[in-house]
């Protein structure tokens, strides 16, 4: 009862901060962009005397009145002007932002009565501040990881975890397809790049929980990527250490057709050979993406996204020492490998979108998508491994060295695991709106037909001075060595299995949205329900039952007419997850067709605040959550790799509180604080409450942006994390409740220089050579600034003279330097 009557106060406590008003106003504020999504400086925003002026960010704000239609003017020398008609309520802000361009006058009615995104509780990122932002993957993942309820402790791996979930619970969409990631990894560094190619991006919207029926069948977030459709010929290059890419727009004389293709090459060795085991690394991460759009007439646009990837992953171990144990007695661990990891990932997507706009109130859609990927995980690795004590005398010559060995064993770990996925879907979209869009309605149903073929070997002999190890499942007489064993060698691990399924899918989805006003205070209404029926069948398995769940939910916002700009935001629904083929596979590899879907109940309450501090724009949301869990399918946790017991047979809940704060800390620039509580548990089979492997307590993420006064051609950019550890995870065979000791806390810190030299392009006279570029820029990059070293799981290591088992963190990537060369025409 403290804790929550702690969030509610706290709550409570931020939201009573007071802002400025004034007299019969409103105020607009937003950036102006050009086709290519840069910012356009001097451009002039006026409405009758009054006006501003953009500034080099793209920048404006303009106070007019309020409760009367006005009309505002974007003019500028080089671009064609654009009238936009709003009509808002007293003391509201609200966020405009404008694409302009060359080829002609536009007129937009602005039919205002807030901000759709913000009513849904969508969180919006810009795609200039996901691709300036330094991290060790880039990508739109890692600056999810900055938000509040957002969780990873691997700056490898582009999976995150939100509020207590895992990294299977997360829906990923691009323009409205939902994308897929391969199946066997295991670790971060055999990923290589993510779907999502930054450079192609519009919108990036996210949403951590409480979202609408229109969105998937999973529990935790959605992350919802808007492609770009360009509007004339333009090309971006990026080099670096870690890799580079090139993208291309084009565009047919008649505007009808256009298309993107990039190209993406990621090499993981600069930050591999960082960690503590010596390696060779030979990756090659590689994909190409395009989408093709068709506007045939001013009702019918078809699009076509394709994509193909490659993933090669060589890891050949030699050498690692861990020192570990206190100051008092410190301990290393030092292992010698032989052997080496072969992996391959290849995957091919395409899908086809064709929208159909029937008058202004009536949209229909159909998505069709394919997702084939063949993967193989091939490994032979011998490790020999020294268990010492370790030389603290400062004035000895063998200082940090290893002066005695206490244990002596050897591993041996092999696997010949491959898979083949074909996943088809089919969807029906339509939208309609009534009594002038007041009430909307929504539906779709789906159809998907998922393939697998998949064989898994993999087995781990131990031998510890001499001795085989057997699994403590297996019954051996324990009289060695005075009696020699004569019965069978056992692996102390063995899986092995071949599993060839079908999954068939029907889904659908309706909901209707209503926004009206109770008194002077506006408030929407957003209620649906999604229904999801699945049978899982096999050649190798018996078939399972058909299986329905239906997930109801529903929001409700509400704008009161304060001088505070504030909108409350309650939202209730289910959530089921049926299980997909990750889920339905056992610890022994065998899949369980009967699994049952997951189901959470969310309950989420959160406050939207804009102010102005410092005459700039700042925003403060907060959201309060509880999410109650049934027929959780629970899991180990190893590295990014999760095996689930394929059984529902435990209960669990998250409950916390997010804040963030995001606005113009420097002028012209958004960065934000995140702050974020979260606790969730598990109880399996009655045992009583422990934590969940993704049960992160406390999370502080920092995103800032910045330049140099004297020298504003230079930007800065700083993305900080600090998240306390999670649970260690326990040694194979061992029961959970006994290990809940956690992980030392995730502390990360990546910045990045930029030296913009396209940044006063507008001045140099017509000619000059960098006119040719819209961005030209150098970029050097520190990653993991301070060096600390971060721990994503541990290794367990048998002591035989002690019989004890040390939990021995294997640790992240060190302090890495990068450069990168970006050009954009």
């Amino acid at each position: 009862m403290k804790t929550k009557f702690l969030i509610f106060s706290l709550f409570i406590i931020l939201n009573n901060f007071t802002a400025f008003s004034q007299n019969q106003t409103a105020k607009v504020a937003g950036i102006v962009l050009d086709e290519y999504n840069k910012p356009v400086e001097n451009v002039n925003v006026s409405y009758q005397s009054k006006s501003s002026i953009t500034d080099k960010n793209g920048f404006y704000q303009i106070v007019v009145p309020a409760n009367q239609k006005v009309i505002l003017v974007f003019t500028h020398v080089s671009l064609k002007s654009i009238t936009a008609s709003l009509q808002l309520q007293l003391n509201e802000e609200f966020e405009f932002n404008v694409m302009m361009n060359d080829k002609s006058d536009q007129l937009n009615e602005v039919i205002i009565t807030n901000d759709k995104r913000r009513v849904e509780g969508i969180t919006t990122i810009s795609p200039e501040t996901i691709r300036l932002n330094p991290s060790a993957n880039g990508g739109i993942e890692s600056i999810l990881k900055s938000l509040p309820g957002v969780n990873s402790n691997n700056e490898l791996s582009t999976q995150y975890a939100v509020r207590g979930g895992n990294y299977d619970e997360n829906l990923v969409y691009v323009n409205e397809i939902e994308v897929y990631r391969p199946f066997l990894i295991r670790s971060g560094q055999q990923e290589g790049l993510s779907f999502t190619n930054t450079e192609m991006v519009k919108n990036v919207d996210f949403s951590a929980g409480g979202f609408q029926a229109k969105y998937g069948d999973k529990m935790s977030s959605v992350l919802d990527i808007t492609y770009r459709d360009p509007k004339k010929f333009a090309l971006a290059a990026e080099a670096s250490f870690l890799g580079g890419s090139v993208t291309a727009d084009f565009v047919s004389k008649n505007k009808k057709w256009s298309n993107i293709t990039g190209f993406r090459y990621r090499d993981n060795s600069l930050l591999v050979n960082s960690q503590e085991t010596q390696t060779n690394f030979r990756p090659t991460f590689m994909d190409v993406q395009s989408i093709i759009n068709f506007k045939a007439n001013d009702k019918w646009s078809f699009s076509l996204l394709g994509n193909a990837s490659k993933n090669k992953y060589n890891y050949q171990p030699l050498t690692r020492q861990t020192n570990f144990g206190t100051i008092d007695e410190p301990i290393a661990l030092q292992v010698f490998y032989e052997g080496q990891e072969n992996d391959e990932y290849q995957t091919l997507f395409g899908a086809f979108k064709s929208v159909y706009e029937l008058d202004k109130n009536n949209t229909f859609k159909f998505i069709g998508s394919v997702y084939h990927t063949q993967e193989q995980e091939y490994f032979d690795i011998f490790a020999a491994y020294f268990l010492g004590d370790v030389d603290t005398n400062i004035g000895s010559e063998n200082l940090g060295n290893v002066t005695f060995n206490r244990g002596i064993g050897t591993q041996l770990n092999h696997a010949r695991n491959d898979l083949d996925a074909l996943i088809i879907n089919a969807e029906i979209k339509g939208s309609h709106s009534f009594s002038n869009k007041k009430h909307t309605l929504d539906w779709g149903i789906k159809y998907t037909r998922e393939n697998f073929r998949d064989r898994v070997v993999e087995w781990e002999v131990i031998d510890s001075t001499g001795f085989s190890i057997n699994p403590p499942i297996v019954n051996v007489p324990h009289d060695q060595p005075y009696n020699p064993y004569t019965g069978p060698l056992v692996p102390y691990q063995n899986v092995r299995a071949t599993n060839f399924i079908d999954i068939n899918r029907f889904s659908g989805f309706a909901q209707w949205s209503f926004k009206d006003q109770i008194g002077t205070a506006d408030y929407w209404v957003n209620v649906g329900v999604r229904a999801h029926n699945w049978q899982v069948t096999g050649k190798t398995i018996e078939d399972g039952k058909s299986q329905t769940v239906f997930s109801p939910r529903a929001q409700f916002s509400l704008k009161p007419d304060w001088d505070k700009n504030m909108l409350f935001k309650l939202a209730v629904g289910y959530y089921h997850q049926p299980p997909f083929y990750r889920e339905l596979r056992d610890e022994n590899g065998v899949v369980q067709p009967n699994v049952k879907a997951q189901e959470s109940v969310h309950f989420v309450l959160s406050n939207d605040f804009k102010f102005q501090m410092y005459n700039r724009p700042f925003k403060l949301v907060t959201e309060v959550y509880y999410k109650s869990m049934t027929d959780v399918n629970t899991y180990t946790l190893e590295n990014v790799r999760i095996r689930y017991r394929a059984d529902n047979d435990a209960v669990a809940y998250a409950y916390g509180v997010d804040m963030r704060l995001n606005g113009e800390f420097v002028p012209g620039t958004e960065s934000w604080l995140s702050v974020g509580y979260m606790k969730t548990e598990e109880n399996l089979n009655d045992k009583g409450y422990i934590a969940r492997p993704t049960d992160q307590r406390l999370k502080f993420g920092i995103l800032f942006q910045d330049y140099m006064p004297n020298l504003p051609n230079m930007k800065l950019y700083l993305n900080l994390v600090y998240n306390t550890g999670l649970p260690g995870g326990s040694p194979s065979y061992a029961d959970p409740y006994a290990y809940q000791l956690r992980l030392r806390d995730y502390r990360r810190a990546d910045i990045g220089f930029s030296y913009v030299l396209t940044e006063r392009n507008n001045e140099k006279p017509e000619g000059h050579w960098l006119k040719k570029f819209r961005d030209l820029s150098v970029g050097f990059e520190i990653f993991n600034l301070f060096n600390n070293q971060n721990a994503i799981t541990n290794t367990w290591v048998r002591d035989v003279y002690t019989k004890n088992q040390y939990g021995i963190p294997n640790y992240m990537t060190t302090r890495v330097f990068n450069v990168k060369l970006t050009a954009r025409l």
